[in-house]
């Protein structure tokens, strides 16, 4: 997350910069003030036009779901319905974002505030709805990030608003309740194929939606619009509106992936809307330096004090359990099935026997295992899964435990936060830990990555057999890259390592 946080801090500013410009009039591009609806129409083909750029690039295309055309009987990569409300919804956040840098007489500074606040106090409203357990960083993070919010409206010259700054505002925030609604429902689930998918299909309808929006309401007669699409194009300033296209494409692309982050909306949107507005005050001293416009005030200097404590109570629980690791030469390894009677307590007997026959290192490493939803708290091995571990020669293990006192128990976050690697027997489990301890998410695997490990419950003796080789086999590979520092084939393929 710290560098997609980065990244969106890094895009805003060229953006911020872009838009300030031309609307105030100190662009050398433009011979004065540029209307905000006079540039719309460049920024969004300057988006449009990058935007499958960036798509090809990256390989992401391949996301994007296949359906079936009706009479043709083809399927090609297009969104379905919901994705393209997903983009509708989208398309109009882009649209305002950059519209609202630019009504005359307005404070940019109010509306920019307003807009900030605004998506903070929607974000627990919508994680209410999808009945999702916010923890205390994120709600630390929300309302450090709203008095940071509330503290630079103190540097606000004028809070006059117009008609059509208030409509731009509100199309903003429903552009954002639609989105999220949508996205709640589809996506942001940890699992990397079906939020890239979603990423894709909102990324390649949203700028065709917004384009073809600004285009209709052209040819119905909007004079700036209008003017935006034919003569303004004809100017050098055209290239500079463009440009805001360009650095909002890559601002997107971030702070989409911020959004799609599997924990709460409490939690992202705080991460992004302080990244926001500590952009916001480096694009400020940037145009302040070369175009003489004025510096932030001491209002907006005492937020950024709030936005600091704000990321801090954002970024604890990932500290802490940084300084846990940090703080003790005892790792911790855990394996995680549905019920701890067969699969995870194999792989922990056959982890402890393996690192017992291995180095000093391996040695230092403590196993356990659990259920994600065991049938019965304290059910015994099951009886099979004791006679496969005998035919593996593990019938007493190193240790505390071995498989005749084992004794099924819950997963729990506590025993999440302790292992430095937690290692799950089918996708699902994966999930199912994630959803528990979203801050897990970097050091949580399949232990197969290719699939998943079949449950033996039910089977016959050979089934069970077998599933034990089979978690033998794995079992050593994934020790031999967790005592390497290798975070495994699955991580480094979802760019995590």
């Amino acid at each position: 997350m710290a560098w997609l946080a980065l990244g969106y801090f890094l895009a805003y500013i060229p953006y911020a910069m872009l838009v300030k410009a031309l609307s105030s009039g100190v662009s050398p591009l433009a011979e004065g003030p540029v209307e905000g609806l006079v540039l719309l129409p460049a920024a969004a083909l300057g988006q449009l036009a990058v935007m499958p750029l960036f798509l090809t690039v990256s390989g992401w295309w391949r996301y994007s779901g296949r359906r079936e055309i009706p009479g043709v009987g083809r399927r090609v990569r297009i969104p379905g319905r919901e994705m393209l409300l997903a983009g509708m919804f989208t398309s109009l956040i882009i649209g305002t974002t950059t519209l609202n840098f630019t009504f005359a007489g307005v404070s940019i500074l109010l509306v920019l505030l307003l807009m900030r606040g605004g998506v903070l106090i929607l974000s627990p409203l919508v994680d209410s709805m999808r009945k999702r357990k916010v923890p205390g960083s994120a709600w630390a993070g929300l309302a450090f990030s709203l008095v940071a919010v509330v503290v630079a409206l103190g540097d606000v010259d004028s809070y006059h608003l117009t008609l059509a700054t208030g409509l731009s505002v509100l199309v903003y925030f429903v552009g954002y309740v639609g989105r999220f609604e949508i996205m709640s429902r589809v996506a942001k689930t940890g699992v990397k194929e079906t939020d890239r998918r979603y990423f894709v299909e909102e990324h390649a309808t949203a700028p065709v939606f917004l384009v073809a929006i600004l285009a209709a309401a052209a040819l119905a007669g909007q004079p700036e619009l209008r003017a935006g699409f034919t003569t303004f194009l004809g100017t050098p300033a055209a290239w500079a509106a463009m440009g805001i296209g360009v650095a909002y494409e890559v601002l997107f692309v971030f702070g989409t992936l911020i959004y799609l982050d599997r924990r709460v909306y409490t939690w992202c949107v705080p991460a992004n809307r302080c990244a926001s507005l500590l952009s916001g005050l480096v694009a400020s001293y940037a145009l302040a330096g070369l175009a003489g416009l004025p510096v932030p005030g001491d209002a907006q200097l005492l937020a950024l004090v709030f936005i600091v404590i704000a990321i801090g109570a954002l970024s604890q629980p990932a500290a802490v359990s940084w300084w846990r690791e940090r703080g003790t030469r005892t790792r911790r390894v855990l394996f995680v099935c549905g019920g701890n009677t067969s699969r995870s307590p194999m792989a922990e007997a056959i982890a402890r026997t393996h690192a017992a026959q291995a180095g000093a290192s391996a040695r230092r490493v403590r196993f356990a295992s659990a259920g994600v939803a065991p049938a019965r708290h304290g059910e015994p091995l099951a009886l099979a899964a004791r006679t496969a571990l005998a035919d593996l020669g593990i019938r007493r293990v190193p240790g505390p435990l071995h498989p005749g006192r084992h004794r099924a128990r819950s997963l729990t976050p506590q025993l999440c936060r302790n292992s430095s690697a937690i290692y799950c027997m089918t996708r699902a489990h994966r999930d199912a830990v994630l959803a528990l301890v979203p801050d897990a998410e970097s050091r949580t695997l399949c232990l197969d990555p290719h699939g998943d490990v079949p449950n033996p419950e039910g089977q016959s003796p050979e089934f069970y057999r077998q599933c034990a080789h089979r978690i033998q086999e794995l079992v050593r590979t994934r020790l031999h890259e967790f005592l390497d520092g290798d975070p495994g084939p699955d991580v480094r393929a979802a760019g995590l390592g």
